[in-house]
């Protein structure tokens, strides 16, 4: 079956520049193959919502999906086994040269998707040193702030990290791979801490070892109470976040999407 999108790494080079020179939007998934997210949640979860949003998007509209970039800056989560992260400056020039090399041929319409939170301020940099320095103007959808047409489904909208909300995601792109046998809730205190100190949206965990952070700020590594998370409600999320989407791409290249 054909779709209207398609992802670059299925296409030879000829293919696309062909798309390139049609001016067809290239969208970027930024989402951590290697972060934690709780007992119950794989350290791939960034990564499979951000590769199932962009099959989805390519099934829905003319758009070149790229590879998902799968490293990223994710300084709260470094003392979790496992967990991969790239430091500020290494994450913006990684992020630079992958779009810079995007504009380099020819492409002049981009939307990055991002998955992560700590993410959103060195990508807002980048983007802006991006049209500095090419009139590109790229743009971002950030996941914590779209989709949230779905949270009236929610028993628990609190949270922010291994929660109802990214559990039933979860269960609905992957469900053997959510520990069922392991969901429990976050202190209450711990959730409403990080609801109040505007310091930690982009930073929701203290870190071992930081003499200022006291106790560690979560023992499980989530936020949030996932016990009433359904993959009912994870397709309904994810509907609600690709409708968001596609109203986003449509309001920056309208162009595109009315030729």
């Amino acid at each position: 079956m054909t779709t209207p999108g398609c992802w670059l790494e299925d296409l030879t080079w000829a293919e696309a520049q062909e798309r390139f020179d049609a001016g067809w939007p290239v969208v970027v998934p930024v989402g951590a193959i290697a972060k934690e997210h709780g007992l119950h949640l794989p350290l791939k979860t960034d990564w499979l919502t951000a590769r199932a949003l962009g099959q989805r998007l390519a099934a829905r509209l003319p758009v070149v999906v790229a590879p998902v970039v799968p490293f990223g800056f994710y300084p709260a989560f470094v003392d979790y086994p496992g967990s991969q992260h790239l430091g500020a400056e290494t994450f913006m020039a990684v992020m630079r040269e992958l779009l810079g090399g995007l504009i380099d041929h020819g492409v002049r319409r981009i939307l990055l998707l991002n998955t992560g939170v700590s993410t959103e301020a060195p990508l807002t940099i980048v983007l802006s040193d991006v049209y500095a320095r090419s009139g590109v103007r790229a743009h971002c959808a950030n996941l914590r702030l779209i989709g949230r047409g779905a949270d009236h489904l929610l028993e628990h909208p609190d949270g922010g990290h291994g929660d109802e909300r990214e559990t039933s995601i979860v269960l609905a792109l992957d469900p053997r791979a959510v520990r069922m046998d392991r969901l429990q809730p976050a202190d209450p205190d711990v959730i409403a801490a990080a609801a109040e100190d505007a310091r930690l949206v982009a930073r929701p965990f203290r870190l071992r070892g930081d003499p200022a952070a006291g106790e560690e700020f979560t023992a499980t590594g989530a936020l949030g109470d996932p016990r009433a998370a359904t993959a009912f409600k994870g397709e309904r999320i994810l509907a609600a976040v690709l409708d968001d989407v596609e109203a986003a791409l449509r309001a920056a290249f309208p162009e595109h999407f009315t030729a």
